[in-house]
């Protein structure tokens, strides 16, 4: 991997499994806060993943799209790498867990058992940055940690939908963030158009435990809630997340702080959303301006 990228990723506190691989693990900010004892991600209210318990990671940082909304910096793209190979990776987790935590132990913040519960993670994100399906042994990694006994949720574009098929997370998200193919080219940026294959990935969350998840940015995306229902209708999945944009890393470079719309706006959006859809509020988060439909049974 190209060292002034790891230098910088490290410096944000990625943890790589590896030299030639860029592969990593990084505690999101609810990890830690949950760790000294305050609040949680929506993800434990929506789903009862305990934050502190939770290990952020990615199995590669390379990514086929380069969204205007993402946090993750384009300066810092990955081109080349050596693939770590799922076992490497598994076995690494709780090391690069407990590297990036250690300098909790002394806090006074963080009670003992709460700190010995944060080094023994039960749940794996795979979502830290990057695109997974872009790992060539997704399927094998996430049948490796389900073994191992972690609940699994797996993050994806919706790129390669041959991939996320024969992958077997416990929750299997895919991001649809365009109601439309060219809102889709605009804001999302693929390296090729892609608008085929995301409705594919969509198409077979049917039968799964599934989310599709949509960021709304402010001016660019939060039109058309009627069709952004036809597409949650058609893909069968069983949660939607409505989520606005934060204006948070390297997006700050590409976006404007005016164009993270407030809760209310994306409640607002979700009612009209329900409207043209077999789908219902069921949980909200205003910290993290996030609402969460299910379909109606």
């Amino acid at each position: 991997m190209h060292s002034e990228a790891c230098k910088a990723l490290r410096r944000q506190g990625y943890q790589f499994v590896s030299p030639a691989s860029s592969a990593a693990v990084k505690p999101c900010m609810w990890n830690k806060r949950a760790l000294r004892g305050g609040e949680m991600c929506y993800k434990a209210q929506f789903y009862g993943i305990e934050s502190h318990r939770c290990v952020q990671m990615t199995p590669t940082l390379k990514c086929n799209q380069q969204c205007l909304f993402c946090w993750r910096s384009f300066e810092h793209e990955v081109v080349e790498e050596k693939e770590c190979p799922p076992d490497v990776i598994i076995a690494n987790l709780r090391r690069l867990q407990k590297r990036a935590l250690s300098g909790y132990k002394v806090s006074p913040y963080v009670a003992p058992e709460r700190f010995a519960e944060a080094l023994a993670p039960t749940m794996v994100a795979i979502s830290l940055s990057g695109e997974p399906t872009c790992y060539s042994r997704l399927p094998e990694l996430v049948d490796g940690l389900n073994a191992e006994g972690y609940t699994t949720f797996l993050v994806s574009n919706g790129t390669h939908p041959d991939v996320l098929a024969r992958c077997r997370p416990y929750q299997i998200y895919v991001s649809l963030d365009a109601p439309d193919r060219e809102t889709y080219l605009a804001l999302c940026r693929p390296r090729e158009d892609c608008w085929e294959r995301v409705q594919e990935s969509l198409a077979g969350l049917g039968g799964r435990r599934s989310a599709v998840r949509t960021t709304v940015v402010r001016g660019y995306n939060d039109f058309a809630p009627e069709g952004y229902a036809a597409l949650y209708q058609d893909s069968g999945a069983r949660f939607i997340e409505v989520k606005g944009y934060m204006h948070l890393g390297y997006s700050r470079n590409r976006l404007k702080r005016e164009q993270i719309p407030e809760h209310r706006e994306i409640r607002a959006f979700c009612e009209k959303i329900t409207k043209h859809c077999d789908y219902s509020i069921r949980d909200e988060s205003p910290v993290s301006r996030v609402v969460c439909l299910e379909r109606d049974v």
